[in-house]
């Protein structure tokens, strides 16, 4: 290295610190750099007031509509929508993403890195964290308030053709699932990379011939929809596997993987494994996020800075470069691995807002997405390898349908307090309900209940400030996607 060379230059400023520490923030520091800024953040509401009426009204028109927790498992409307529309799912190659945790930091990454390459992407996820936008983006940013509103009124005779033909009208995931898939047409994209909404075989998504499958980790969730046992999920979230296509597997309970394999022979599919074909090889915690080295199907990726917290994150990036890695047909086709600078770029300029995000200072808030057992697991786990936190509060607001016995057992070990409070949705668990449950796992000393969110914000801040300015106290915000979407609007991010 050069005199001049800035990874020399701040392992020079760290001379009081341990040395090998300083040589991994200091790589993490100069990668970050190189990496750009990151990805578009979640989008606010429209300043222009004609379009932030126009985007109301097709909230509202959408909100009329089955919502997501109300399903009649069939992709016969979806199918049919697709039909009047001309089949727009079919003008593109995808990725399909299913799984129980991790599904949109994974489809985040595997949009990077494509990018990296010069195409051009369309992402479809779900569910959002502020503004209903985000679920459609191109190019790896929210689609505009005003694309989404003209997308809506292109579709909109179709959508009531289709209403009057069907059982039932199509729901609000339906709907959303034709925009995206006409969007993308329209723009058009290269690749559409498209997370299910729950499950895989009967999911509104899973008319698309994915020719690279995902299976993020499979834990229990939905299980009153999907099973009781990851087995029994693993049938349902299979469904996404098709004819010759590549599956990439995260790693899996047994009886969840022997379900998928199966599936796969059945459909002549190609199957990488997590820990076998591709995976982790090494992390270490740097400034902002981590250092990695990958092993993907084309070979090793050393020096790769994510700029996001967690094993699980080292994980999901493993299964995004081996997705991304098959897209191109390596391991397959050709042997060489991909452009190491391009892969080390895309992740450097990933973000997954509400994934261990921080949104203040003094104290640090945390927000995390949270919203089951398996989830908040992995949070815990990474919240104490990636913060000092000398105390932390936490502030959960849960939806009465998950098991929230489960998270708040699995947040017991790291919260010293926990101040419950709920959401807006009409899905979310009433704070005294979940008190109740709270008082159970942490006992009464540990519980305060603040039914608004604003004020359980302050609450809990004020608890982490007892600990003094320089003591490290902490908050961490989880539970639901919605409270974490609320919280971040009320702490000024978006």
């Amino acid at each position: 290295m050069s005199e001049s060379d800035p990874f020399d230059e701040i392992i020079a400023e760290e001379t009081t610190r341990d040395p090998d520490l300083a040589a991994i923030e200091a790589g993490s520091r100069t990668l970050r750099t190189q990496g750009g800024p990151p990805q578009a953040d979640a989008p606010a509401r429209p300043e222009d007031p004609e379009v932030d009426k126009a985007l109301r009204e097709v909230e509202e028109d959408l909100a009329s509509r089955w919502g997501e927790t109300k399903l009649e498992p069939s992709v016969s409307r979806i199918a049919a929508l697709m039909d009047v529309l001309g089949e727009p799912q079919r003008s593109y190659p995808s990725i399909h993403i299913t799984g129980t945790n991790g599904k949109t930091s994974t489809a985040r990454m595997i949009e990077a890195l494509l990018g990296a390459f010069e195409l051009r992407t369309g992402r479809y996820t779900s569910p959002h964290v502020q503004s209903v936008t985000e679920r459609i983006s191109l190019d790896g940013a929210p689609i505009s308030a005003e694309r989404f509103v003209e997308t809506y009124r292109d579709i909109k005779p179709y959508i009531e053709m289709v209403d009057g033909s069907q059982e039932y009208r199509l729901s609000f995931f339906e709907v959303l699932t034709g925009m995206a898939y006409a969007a993308f047409a329209d723009a058009p994209v290269d690749v559409a990379v498209v997370e299910v909404g729950m499950g895989g075989s009967w999911d509104a998504t899973n008319v698309i011939d994915g020719d690279v499958a995902v299976v993020t980790p499979i834990d229990l969730d939905h299980t009153d929809r999907l099973g009781s046992t990851p087995g029994e999920i693993a049938g349902e979230k299979s469904g996404i596997i098709k004819q010759g296509a590549t599956v990439i597997m995260a790693q899996q309970p047994v009886d969840a993987a022997q379900v998928l394999l199966k599936k796969a022979v059945e459909a002549d599919a190609t199957v990488a494994r997590e820990g076998l074909e591709f995976g982790v090889v090494s992390r270490q915690v740097a400034v902002g996020g981590q250092l990695l080295t990958l092993r993907g199907l084309g070979g090793e990726y050393t020096d790769v800075y994510l700029p996001l917290y967690g094993a699980h994150q080292a994980h999901n990036a493993a299964v995004a470069l081996a997705a991304v890695e098959a897209f191109f047909g390596v391991g397959a086709q050709r042997a060489e691995p991909l452009d190491v600078d391009a892969v080390r770029k895309a992740f450097a300029s990933v973000s997954s807002p509400g994934r261990l995000e921080i949104v203040r200072r003094s104290p640090t808030v945390v927000l995390d997405a949270a919203h089951n057992p398996a989830g908040a697991r992995v949070t815990a786990e990474a919240v104490q390898e990636a913060f000092d936190f000398s105390r932390l509060i936490g502030v959960v607001g849960a939806s009465g349908d998950k098991n929230v016995r489960g998270l708040l057992e699995a947040f017991e070990p790291v919260f010293a307090e926990i101040v419950v409070t709920q959401n807006s949705s009409h899905r979310a668990m009433d704070a005294d309900e979940l008190a109740g449950i709270a008082v159970e796992v942490f006992g009464e000393e540990r519980v305060q209940v603040e039914p608004r969110l604003p004020d359980a914000l302050e609450a809990a801040i004020t608890l982490a400030e007892e600990e003094g300015e320089f003591a490290g106290g902490g908050v961490l915000v989880t539970g639901s996607v919605i409270t974490v979407g609320e919280a971040r609007l009320l702490l000024g991010k978006g």
